[in-house]
C-alpha cells in the first residue's frame, strides 16, 4: 500500500491508527470518527450575536433556531475567500469552527467588526476539540454538533448554480466536546487520511488546500452550501453578485483521479497541463482513496475540457490525470 504524510498543517492529530482504507470505510458507515481538535473554536455569545454575524457571513443567520448549524465564509471586498467558518448555535452563544491555525487572524476581524453590538467573542479552541463524523451517532458530552448543509450531503441536491452533480455525498458531522472528554474508547477512530479522502472525494474544497488566497466562492462550488443570494450586508457582496449577473468564474474546481503506476503522489501546488504542454491549473488536495485509489482536487482554467487528459508534473517525473467534473460554468 502506498504511504502518505499528513500535511504540516494536519501534524498535530493522528494521520492514521494503522488500517487507513479500514479506517476510511468504518468512517464513510457512520461507526468510525476522526480526531479534528487541531481545528479552532470560537464561542460568540450576546443577546446580538445573530444579527452580527448575518452582517458579516455570506450565509443567513439570523432566524438560525437553538441547534441549527450553518456553513459561511468571511469574504475579502474583492469577493476572495478569506475564511470557510461553520457555525452552530445553542440558544444561548454560537459557536464558529474554523481551519487549524485561523484564530488569531478570525478573532482580530470579528473583534475589529464589533462596534456597538452586544457579544462576546472567547477563542475555545485550548479548551473544546472538534470530531467529525459521517452520519455517526453523537459522542458523549457533546456540546453542539454541526451538519453538512445539504448542497454538501446529498449527490443531486440542485442547491448549487455551479454544481449539478457531486461526485459523492458529503454528509459530514464535526461535534465540539469538552477536550478532555476526548478519548478513543468512546468507539472505532479514523484518522485524518480517512477523512480527507472522502472530502476530496466529494468534491468539497478545503481552505488553504484547494482554496487560494484569490479564489472566489462559484469557482468552488461553495455558492449554494455557503454563500445566500438573497441576502445583502456583507462584505463582498458587489463582486459575488456581480460574477453571477455579469460575467462567468475564471476558474474551476474538479476532481482528478491520477495514475496509480507511480507510488509518489504529486505534492500539492504542482503545475498541470493539457496536451499541448500549456499550464492549465494546480493541483490541491491528493489522497489515496480506498476504493478510488489516487485522486486530487485541482482549480482549472475555465475553458479546459472535462474530457482532455491532463499532466500533473512532478519535478522529473509526470502522472496521468482523468478528470471527473464538480463545478460546471454555463
Amino acid at each position: 500500500m502506498i504511504t502518505m504524510a499528513a500535511s504540516a498543517v494536519d501534524s498535530p492529530v493522528s494521520w492514521h491508527y494503522g488500517d487507513p482504507f479500514g479506517e476510511a470505510r468504518a468512517l464513510a458507515s457512520g461507526t468510525a470518527r476522526v480526531d479534528l481538535s487541531h481545528f479552532t473554536v470560537l464561542q460568540i455569545s450576546g443577546s446580538e450575536r445573530l444579527p452580527w454575524l448575518h452582517l458579516l457571513l455570506t450565509q443567513e443567520v439570523t432566524d438560525i433556531p437553538a441547534g441549527g448549524s450553518a456553513h459561511a465564509l468571511i469574504l475579502s471586498p474583492q469577493g476572495h475567500i478569506e475564511h470557510d467558518v461553520k457555525l452552530v448555535d445553542d440558544g444561548e452563544s454560537c459557536w464558529l469552527i474554523a481551519e487549524p491555525g485561523t484564530a488569531e487572524s478570525l478573532m482580530t476581524y470579528l473583534q475589529s467588526m464589533v462596534f456597538m453590538y452586544q457579544v462576546t467573542i472567547v477563542n475555545r479552541t485550548d479548551d473544546c476539540a472538534v470530531l467529525g463524523g459521517i452520519g455517526s451517532a453523537v459522542p458523549p458530552q457533546t456540546t453542539v454538533v454541526w451538519h453538512a448543509p445539504a448542497a454538501l450531503a446529498r449527490v443531486n441536491s440542485g442547491l448549487d448554480l455551479y454544481v449539478p452533480l457531486r461526485p459523492a455525498s458529503w454528509n459530514a458531522q464535526l461535534f465540539i466536546a469538552p477536550r478532555e472528554s476526548r478519548t478513543r474508547s468512546d468507539g472505532q477512530m479514523a484518522g485524518m487520511w480517512a477523512w480527507e479522502s472522502l472530502r476530496i472525494a466529494a468534491g468539497v474544497p478545503r481552505l488553504g488546500f484547494d482554496i487560494d488566497h484569490r479564489c472566489l466562492p462559484h469557482e468552488v462550488g461553495l455558492i449554494g452550501a455557503c454563500v445566500h443570494l438573497h441576502k445583502g450586508c456583507y462584505r463582498g457582496q458587489e463582486a459575488v453578485a456581480r460574477t453571477i449577473n455579469l460575467g462567468r468564474p475564471p476558474r474551476k474546481l474538479t476532481l482528478l483521479h491520477l495514475d496509480g503506476s507511480t507510488d509518489d503522489l504529486p505534492p500539492r501546488g504542482s503545475d498541470i497541463v493539457d496536451g499541448q504542454g500549456k499550464v492549465v491549473g494546480a493541483l490541491g488536495s491528493t489522497t489515496q482513496h480506498y476504493e478510488l485509489g489516487p485522486i486530487a482536487l485541482a482549480i482549472l482554467k475555465r475553458a479546459t475540457s472535462v474530457t482532455d487528459s491532463l499532466i500533473v508534473q512532478n519535478g522529473a517525473h509526470t502522472v496521468v490525470a482523468s478528470q471527473e467534473a464538480v463545478v460546471v460554468i454555463p
